[in-house]
């Protein structure tokens, strides 16, 4: 089920707003297409992020794969349990498997993400 609160990137990260902030991860998909998840490399709170920019990776027995940030701003929460039990991110990829938490310096930005229809869209148009 693809959660109707965030927004998506076509690189299959989500963000969920809170205010001026928000959280981010990757989504369902990314998680499945990966497998099982072994490693994950975040950024450092207080890290500037410009939408687009690697913000880290996801590693597991199939592949290395980075991620993105979906926005712009700082850094400053990390989802440090995913050090000790990466399968937290397969397990639930948009609850306990979130990766960082930012402070939106333009949250207009969102607005330029796909919503949840859109991208069950354009899942379904990848897998042709």
């Amino acid at each position: 089920m693809i959660p109707k609160d965030c927004r998506y990137t076509k690189d299959h990260e989500w963000i969920r707003p809170e205010g001026d902030t928000a959280v981010t991860g990757i989504t369902e998909h990314a998680a499945e297409q990966m497998g099982d998840l072994t490693f994950v490399e975040m950024p450092q709170v207080g890290n500037e992020l410009k939408a687009g920019d690697t913000a880290g990776c996801v590693e597991s027995v199939k592949a290395v794969s980075d991620v993105y940030a979906p926005a712009s701003g700082e850094v400053i929460e990390v989802n440090g349990t995913l050090a000790d039990d990466p399968g937290r991110l397969n397990a639930d990829p948009y609850g306990e498997g979130w990766l960082w938490k930012m402070r939106l310096s333009d949250p207009e930005e969102l607005e330029d993400l796909m919503d949840a229809d859109a991208y069950e869209a354009y899942l379904a148009a990848e897998e042709g």
